[in-house]
């Protein structure tokens, strides 16, 4: 099999060299700062990824404050979700249009103030309402971030740095509902929700010192010219597959996690510590990236989503349970804290300066494959055909990736 670099989706031009020695400001350095660019983008990838995830924790005291059932409350995770692959697809565009930094430096404070207003919500509808509009607020940050990482970044350093900021989108799933059923009892949801709004702020800024000028962005155009891109990415041989490949990624992770919930029969002390079993790995991937650079994104994607699915396969042979299970379940997170960062240089690379478009494509793929993982938990039995089917549904993510790699005939 013959792997080769995809040429650009129709319309888009050829991408600048990743290695251009200048930004096109006078005197600006060639590439942004690292250290602290990671840093900033690691915490606030965490804080931004970490609100889907946050009111999960929080259910039982906002039922309690507005006479509401939990469960009705759980369409509060839902408005998010909804609002925040709209924005996925809303600022990508933008960002390719306008600058990266421009866009952050507009998202951020909205999510900031966003997040604000939520806890001052009257009631359920108007929270409903809230999360909606905060989700789309926040959706600014994956798709301009990550871009701006993949173009800003000596080349050398991307691969970890991506991994590294991809980890933290995992991970943010553990840390801020730990936080939040940790700190609910002492200052109330609604300070948890005015505590991340400064949060918010505090990233606005902190983002702000460490980012370098925007590009010069080529041609003018109307605002909806932003979006001409999209067709082209979306249906283009190549990125198709990857894009196909990024929701079955996704969906085994949000399967297997709500699979551990309502099949696992375990208690809550137990699956928490499951849950965090991943955090290791998630912290560790990223360093063993650079000694992976030297490989195709595509390569990499491939065999990790490989190793993804063997993990799977023998947690539904063995019928692990215990320390076990937390060791399998940290090889699988392994896997895809290497999978994701590898697929995103995937779909990346292929798109030319409408980088920004392509990953918030890729970032309402992971959306939507969060949004069906929990439906097809529910759908298998048990834990074991659980891990069967998804190890089958990672294997056929490899096979796409491998086939997108393909030379044309």
């Amino acid at each position: 099999m013959t792997m080769t670099s995809p040429r650009p989706a129709p319309g888009v031009a050829a991408a600048p060299s990743p290695g251009a020695p200048s930004d096109g400001s006078s005197g600006a350095p060639a590439h942004a700062p690292f250290g602290r660019t990671l840093t900033a983008f690691v915490l606030t990838a965490v804080l931004v990824s970490g609100q889907l995830y946050v009111v999960i924790p929080l259910l039982h005291a906002m039922a309690g404050g507005w006479g509401a059932s939990p469960g009705a409350l759980t369409w509060l995770v839902t408005a998010f979700g909804i609002g925040y692959g709209v924005g996925f697809l809303v600022f990508g565009p933008l960002s390719d249009r306008y600058g990266r930094r421009r866009i952050l430096m507009v998202g951020l404070p909205l999510a900031a103030l966003t997040t604000a207003l939520v806890a001052a919500s009257t009631g359920p509808e108007a929270a409903l309402a809230l999360r909606a509009v905060q989700g789309v607020a926040v959706a600014m940050f994956p798709p301009a971030g990550m871009a701006y990482l993949a173009e800003r970044l000596e080349p050398r350093r991307r691969v970890v740095a991506i991994a590294a900021v991809t980890g933290a989108f995992l991970a943010s799933a553990v840390v801020l509902q730990v936080a939040a059923q940790l700190l609910v009892d002492v200052i109330g949801w609604r300070g948890l929700f005015l505590g991340m709004a400064a949060a918010f702020a505090l990233a606005a800024l902190g983002v702000r010192a460490v980012m370098l000028p925007d590009l010069p962005r080529a041609g003018a155009g109307s605002l909806l010219s932003a979006y001409r891109a999209v067709p082209g990415l979306l249906f283009h041989r190549v990125l198709t597959l990857r894009y196909v490949a990024t929701v079955l990624l996704m969906v085994t992770f949000v399967a297997l996690y709500t699979g551990l919930q309502i099949h696992g029969g375990v208690s809550p002390a137990e699956l928490l510590t499951l849950r965090a079993s991943g955090l290791p790995s998630i912290v560790l991937v990223p360093l063993v990236m650079p000694f992976l650079a030297r490989v195709s994104s595509t390569a990499r994607a491939a065999s990790f989503m490989a190793a993804g699915a063997l993990a799977l396969a023998v947690t539904g042979v063995s019928g692990a349970s215990g320390l076990v299970l937390a060791l399998l379940l940290a090889a699988y997170v392994a896997a895809i804290t290497g999978g994701l960062p590898s697929m995103n240089e995937a779909i990346s690379a292929p798109a030319g300066p409408a980088r920004g478009t392509a990953l918030a494509l890729f970032s309402a793929a992971l959306a939507v494959g969060g949004s069906v993982g929990p439906q097809v938990a529910a759908a298998f039995g048990g834990f074991s055909t659980l891990a069967y089917g998804l190890a089958a549904s990672l294997l056929l993510a490899a096979l796409a990736v491998l086939v997108s790699a393909r030379r044309p005939a």
